[in-house]
């Protein structure tokens, strides 16, 4: 059943970037499906910055929906462009592969070892299982598929006998001192540069000015296959183009109204799309949106294919929490598999949905995770219990679900942390950590693990890729004895405190007091009072017998929460290595 749209007094970035969009999609064509773009190119793993250039049209596209609107989603996949560089940390790929520089990324072969028929097809397919995940309906447009085809014939010719005005567009913008860039806020590694940088197309050149005039279209050569070509001649009436590879020497002419080896140059190219599709939403990255790149420019070559530049938003820069880490080991960016191994699909739809475009933010890898874990649950029970702000709702309902309906969850969503917790402990052990997940709640204990699933897994593969051997969690096989001979008489009274307690105690609530409430006890209040009834030093010794529990159940100051790695130990473990 479809869902029905947010209230209207619904005041988030995506509602609002509906009403913008629905308006002007009625202005420009009135009755027809509203159409929304991305372009992706499949140069490289396609890495979480870019998923903002699905996310933002995706989730304005998904409100239009949910108001009964038929829209489409075109992402344009740019396999047609040039490969422009051998990216670093791919398998199976070495510097041999910069012979093929210069060709359409569809004529490169794939990374070695891969099923898929080559390099953009390769790169596109993780990039569509995750948006399948992710619940982002979408048109898929090949601009291989396009281009080979002649799809764009009356495009190109009508470029090129406009190639006069659109050289006068771009002129304006090649003598103007670029600005300069403004200064870093602090500084950022490769891998941070690499996911800001976009596409690429932004870089490119906007067609051959050379001694036979300029030119928007760039033929790859019969020979090489390279774009490295140069136009030397052009005759409107008869179509015939001839032009010169630079790289291998090969020359042909070639009539142009039957020639489909070949494309516009970018700066050309964006615009002919948004007016044969009739863009009427795409937002633009930062490398797209300076003074003179190719969306300003779009904006005024538009209009020479009879078409409007599409509204949209400039988007920031996503980054990623433990980015240097993950850089050093993978050799790139984390892609949007990546975070979705980690990641519930709502989270990390959560995540775009409720940061405006034009604002930046992070995604963990680290241990920042629990953390926005914790901050997801709680969101989720304000929903539930209906004290969350308007906008929050929003946010939530474009986690949880689309126009189609509610993403698959996790039926009983345990905290992160204590899933990762159990999944560290027991080291792959299924049976223990159904064991230890059944005691968190005595009175509700899980029939399996699959009801935890599947944020079990996901914690499960944090644990297991992004936590450093020295940080997980090994616990004690045999008691610490030189330890445990050197306490005062107060830490061994704590440590007897905790065992007396530990029976009646033994459920994640119940150890959660127990843990907290020794060294009150040990002072002289009750278990029971509050931090605003005990004296600051209470706190203070609290954190000495936490860091004493550690000690002598994994040989660290720190670790898993405590009540979480008792149950994991086991009553009868815990004994033994507590001393008794």
């Amino acid at each position: 059943m479809p869902i029905v749209a947010l209230s209207t007094e619904t005041t988030d970035w995506v509602s609002r970037f509906a009403d913008e969009v629905i308006e002007e999609s009625e202005r420009r064509a009135p009755g027809k499906p509203v159409v929304v773009a991305s372009g992706l190119s499949p140069s490289g793993p396609i890495h979480l910055g870019n998923l903002r250039e699905v996310m933002t049209p995706h989730l304005v596209a998904d409100e239009i929906r949910r108001r009964g609107y038929e829209v489409r989603h075109l992402i344009s996949w740019d396999d047609y462009d040039r490969y422009r560089k051998v990216p670093a940390g791919i398998a199976g790929v070495d510097e041999s592969w910069s012979e093929h520089i210069g060709k359409p990324l569809t004529s490169v072969p794939a990374p070695a070892g891969s099923s898929y028929p080559n390099w953009a097809e390769h790169f596109k397919a993780a990039m569509v299982e995750a948006l399948g995940e992710l619940g982002v309906e979408f048109d898929g447009i090949s601009q291989t598929a396009q281009y080979t085809s002649g799809a764009y014939r009356e495009q190109i010719l009508h470029a090129m006998r406009q190639r006069g005005e659109i050289d006068a567009v771009l002129a304006q913008y090649r003598t103007k001192p670029k600005a300069a860039p403004k200064k870093q806020q602090k500084p950022v590694d490769e891998a941070e540069l690499e996911a800001a940088e976009g596409s690429g197309a932004a870089s490119e050149d906007d067609g051959s000015l050379g001694s036979a005039g300029y030119f928007p279209y760039k033929p790859y050569c019969g020979n090489c296959e390279k774009d490295l070509t140069t136009v030397t001649s052009y005759i409107d009436d008869t179509t015939e183009l001839s032009y010169t590879c630079n790289e291998c020497g090969f020359a042909e002419t070639v009539r142009l109204n039957e020639f489909n080896r070949g494309k516009l140059v970018w700066k050309v190219d964006w615009p002919m799309r948004w007016a044969y599709e009739g863009v009427v939403f795409e937002p633009s990255g930062v490398d797209h949106s300076s003074p003179g790149s190719s969306f300003q420019v779009g904006g005024q070559i538009v209009g020479i294919f009879g078409g409007k530049q599409p509204i949209g938003p400039m988007y920031a820069f996503v980054g990623i929490s433990g980015m240097a880490k993950m850089s050093s080991s993978r050799g790139g960016v984390p892609t949007p598999g990546d975070a979705l191994k980690i990641m519930e699909p709502q989270l990390l739809r959560w995540l775009y949905a409720r940061r405006k475009p034009n604002q930046s933010f992070k995604i963990a890898f680290d241990q920042e995770i629990q953390r926005l874990y914790d901050e997801w649950d709680k969101l989720d029970a304000k929903v539930a219990d209906g004290s969350a702000l308007p906008a929050d709702v929003a946010a939530h309902s474009r986690a949880v679900r689309t126009a189609a309906g509610e993403l698959p969850t996790t039926p009983r969503p345990m905290p992160y942390r204590t899933l990762a917790s159990v999944a560290d402990i027991t080291a792959g052990h299924e049976d223990q950590a159904l064991r230890i997940l059944s005691e968190l709640d005595p009175d509700k204990p899980l029939g399996s693990l699959d009801e935890v699933r599947p944020r079990y897994a996901k914690a499960e593969a944090w644990i297991n890729t992004h936590v450093p051997a020295d940080q997980r969690t090994i616990v004690r096989e045999e008691p610490d004895v030189e330890l445990l001979k050197s306490l005062d008489e107060a830490s061994q009274q704590s440590l007897r405190l905790l065992l007396d307690g530990l029976e009646s105690h033994w459920s994640l609530d119940g150890l959660t007091h127990l843990v907290y409430g020794v060294p009150k006890v040990q002072a002289g209040f009750s278990a029971d009072a509050t931090p605003k009834e005990l004296p600051p030093e209470i706190k203070t010794a609290q954190r000495t017998f936490f860091a004493l529990l550690y000690h002598l159940l994994v040989g660290r100051d720190t670790g898993p929460r405590l009540p979480t790695l008792l149950l994991a130990v086991g009553q009868e473990r815990v004994r033994a290595l507590l001393g008794e």
